[in-house]
């Protein structure tokens, strides 16, 4: 396995997880939020389906999602349920990242700088309604 291939697997992983984590993020978020979790939960999504599609381009079959993913803390009111959020767009950045620096191949690459931005973009979105100050990081998914 080549480590393009291995990080995209990894961001891969990371979307499954994000995608589940939304369903649970949905169920406990504050109802003024409902609009935001559905566009954040779709652009998971998406980038789930553009990262099998990249994978099966590469010549190699992606692996399964698990059947659950385990938040990392209990989730049961609007306020965890916000830091879940914000831990998986973390997640997701510091999987894109690493994508971008294991590409090799220029497309590869590009998208992987799209997703790290998106996810990047995200995570200040819910910093920003956690009220956390400042709302981002330098070198979002540099760990």
């Amino acid at each position: 396995m080549t480590g393009q291939r291995e990080a995209l697997q990894r961001a891969l992983d990371t979307e499954y997880a994000a995608v589940y984590s939304y369903g649970l993020i949905a169920a406990y978020a504050n109802s003024d939020r409902s609009r935001l979790v559905a566009e954040f939960s779709a652009a998971h999504r998406a980038r789930r389906d553009a990262t099998i599609e990249l994978l099966e381009a590469g010549g190699s079959a992606p692996e399964a999602s698990d059947a659950a993913y385990n938040p990392p803390f209990p989730v049961d009111d609007p306020i965890p349920a916000a830091h879940l959020a914000v831990a998986v767009e973390s997640d997701c950045a510091a999987a894109w990242y690493a994508v971008v620096e294991q590409a090799t191949d220029p497309a590869v690459r590009a998208s992987a700088v799209e997703a790290l931005t998106e996810a990047a973009v995200r995570r200040a979105r819910w910093q920003a309604i956690l009220g956390t100050n400042p709302v981002t990081v330098s070198f979002p998914g540099r760990t």
